[in-house]
């Protein structure tokens, strides 16, 4: 039923201000109507009300976990958006109701009020579920750790406290997600405060001190069941994709860069006879390149890694995209058999060395790669953006980028894919987007509770 939905017509993009000193990030409003005079165009924009959020990774105040029979709010309508900055550990409420087009500021949570109810800071991605809104944060005020989730009230917005009961041995904290039919959570790892906000800290990450594990979480009680660990060598295992269909226990976790090689994978958790498992099913590895043409980061390496850093799965769980942000390549495989990945496509833009033009402008190097990634609920759309963190964004593509969005056309099939040539959208001049949410929602807005 969600992939028979409307075709959405409006996407809601962050902006930040990667000097976080200049002018304050904002909420694109981005028009998706192939037939319209403004296709491909910003036709509103909230600007917030401080300078130095770092707006991240926002989601809808609800979804489908709203119809879930053991916590239902049918009630609850899909018009707000849950806004935070993970560098102000402020979170902004957004009504997108009375004009689609320009999102009003109706609430806005302060750190200290984060700060006083949950012993967190950084909030950095949220979720709609069953009993509330679920954000993530990762780590305490101090910049320290341990990071976790903590809840917000579904109607009233307020700050209920925080989730775990008991955290077991989980201390770095990033991406979240779950089945809800198993009753399970499961967590994934980058870094507290203090090791992401001033960029990567190559002495820690060479001392393997990122996340290398996700967690396994008895969802209903709260409480820490298992920790699935990927080896020291695979570090920060971000972004968290489960299937879709509520019967399937498995999923997919995006990993940024191996020690051993500069690869990046992508690892697939299952449930087999009663044990949560993980195995790595994709690889990538690292391209060979000119020290002359690397950011001092890498220049000792001579190599250009993939660096994943996002992931999507299409709503019928059938389809994996995967953003390589430092090779600015962007892949698609088959799932079907989601043991045995199968690569279906793949497209460059922009790329540390690359700098691979789009279509629309063929003489124009780009810069930044391929990075946040939406898919819509048919399958037959992808957009993404090109602007990671921007502490980061500063290490990697150290003489600076411009912020841009593009979309890709998928057959019905799903095999294959290719850049929209009508679509090349630049956001204002010094502002760089981020996370994309689609009117209505999208292939990771949703949890469901019913095949």
């Amino acid at each position: 039923m969600a992939m028979q939905a409307p075709v959405e017509q409006l996407a809601y993009v962050v902006l930040l201000d990667p000097t976080g000193t200049t002018r304050p990030d904002a909420m694109a409003v981005v028009d998706l109507d192939p037939a319209s005079t403004t296709f491909a165009q910003v036709v509103g924009q909230t600007d917030m009300p401080n300078i130095g959020d770092e707006l991240h990774h926002f989601g809808w105040n609800a979804c489908s976990a709203c119809l879930c029979p053991y916590a239902p709010h049918p009630h609850v309508e899909r018009r707000y958006l849950v806004v935070p900055g993970i560098n102000s550990s402020r979170i902004y409420i957004m009504d997108t109701k009375p004009d689609p087009k320009k999102p009003q500021i109706i609430r806005t949570i302060e750190p200290e009020e984060i700060f006083k109810r949950t012993g967190y800071a950084s909030p950095h991605t949220t979720h709609c579920g069953p009993e509330g809104i679920y954000v993530s944060a990762l780590g305490d005020p101090d910049g320290g750790g341990p990071g976790g989730i903590f809840m917000l009230d579904h109607e009233s917005f307020d700050v209920l406290g925080r989730w775990e009961i008991d955290r077991g041995p989980q201390h770095l904290h990033y991406d979240f997600w779950w089945h809800l039919g198993f009753d399970t959570m499961i967590t994934s790892e980058w870094g507290t405060p203090n090791m992401v906000r001033r960029g990567l800290d190559p002495e820690a990450l060479l001392a393997g001190k990122y996340g290398n594990s996700m967690h396994i979480w008895d969802l209903r009680r709260r409480k820490h069941l298992k920790k699935l660990e990927l080896g020291p060598e695979q570090q920060m295992v971000l972004e968290l994709r489960p299937a879709h269909n509520p019967t399937r226990p498995w999923g997919f976790v995006g990993v940024v860069v191996s020690l051993k090689d500069l690869s990046a994978s992508v690892w697939m958790w299952f449930l087999e006879k009663g044990e949560w498992q993980i195995k790595k099913v994709i690889e990538i590895p690292a391209e060979p390149a000119d020290p002359a043409l690397l950011p001092p980061l890498l220049k000792g390496f001579g190599a250009v890694p993939p660096l994943i850093t996002d992931i999507n799965l299409s709503l019928d769980d059938k389809t994996l995209y995967v953003s390589c942000w430092g090779t600015g390549e962007f892949l698609q495989y088959d799932v079907s058999d989601p043991h045995n990945p199968r690569k279906t496509g793949s497209v460059h833009l922009g790329g540390i060395v690359r700098k691979a033009a789009h279509p629309a402008q063929q003489d124009r190097p780009l810069g930044g790669g391929p990075q946040m990634v939406e898919i819509s609920r048919d399958g037959r759309r992808v957009y993404f953006t090109n602007s990671l963190y921007a502490p980061w964004d500063e290490q990697f593509y150290p003489e600076g980028f411009d912020g841009w969005m593009v979309k890709l056309d998928v057959p019905a099939d799903g095999q294959g894919m290719s850049l929209d040539p009508r679509f090349l959208l630049d956001f204002e001049k010094g502002l760089r987007g981020h996370q994309i949410r689609l009117q209505g929602g999208d292939s990771s807005s949703d949890s469901y509770c019913y095949p």
